[in-house]
């Protein structure tokens, strides 16, 4: 398993990724999938119900080239396993608080791949590349009922600090 930053012309096997798992696993859609418009999300009795967006792929291959082509706020790694990309990190440095600090965008590992390290490499890559930048304060959001991920991500020191809401 090799771990790389990823080229431009990666960007189409990661949109196939990223859509193709969050049609199978919607837990994975949360307020930031929503506000990008590459999911959405209906309140139904109380309930978030979430889906990808009719045209998600598009707006999400927009996101995902423009991570990829400027490096100075951000940096997106894949994990290549025998010439296939296998799984994908995104990270950035937001300047809006009142000292930057790094996002965990995306941590996402094709199912089959999942419990080899490819997940926790390319965590660790991305909270490398925050920290080699000055970077103290690194965060990441996820799906309301994506516990899979909670429990990844407090095994590598995260702590659960809020709740995201949606006025209905």
């Amino acid at each position: 398993m090799e771990i790389r930053i990823a080229e431009l012309s990666d960007a189409p096997v990661l949109e196939e990724i990223f859509m193709s798992h969050i049609d199978a696993h919607r837990e994975y859609i949360s307020h930031g999938e929503m506000q990008m418009g590459v999911g959405e999300g209906v309140i139904a009795g109380g309930t978030l119900v979430a889906k990808p967006a009719a045209d998600g792929g598009k707006k999400w291959r927009r996101y995902i080239e423009e991570h990829i082509q400027d490096s100075s706020f951000a940096e997106v790694w894949t994990a290549v396993d025998e010439g296939r990309i296998v799984g994908f990190c995104v990270a950035d440095i937001e300047e809006d608080g009142d000292a930057p600090f790094g996002m965990v965008c995306d941590v996402l590992v094709k199912e089959d791949y999942r419990g080899h390290g490819a997940g926790k490499a390319l965590l660790q890559t991305a909270i490398d590349w925050l920290r080699s930048r000055g970077i103290k304060d690194i965060y990441l959001e996820s799906g309301k009922n994506n516990h899979a991920a909670h429990a990844f991500f407090e095994r590598r020191g995260f702590v659960h600090i809020s709740e995201i809401y949606k006025l209905a």
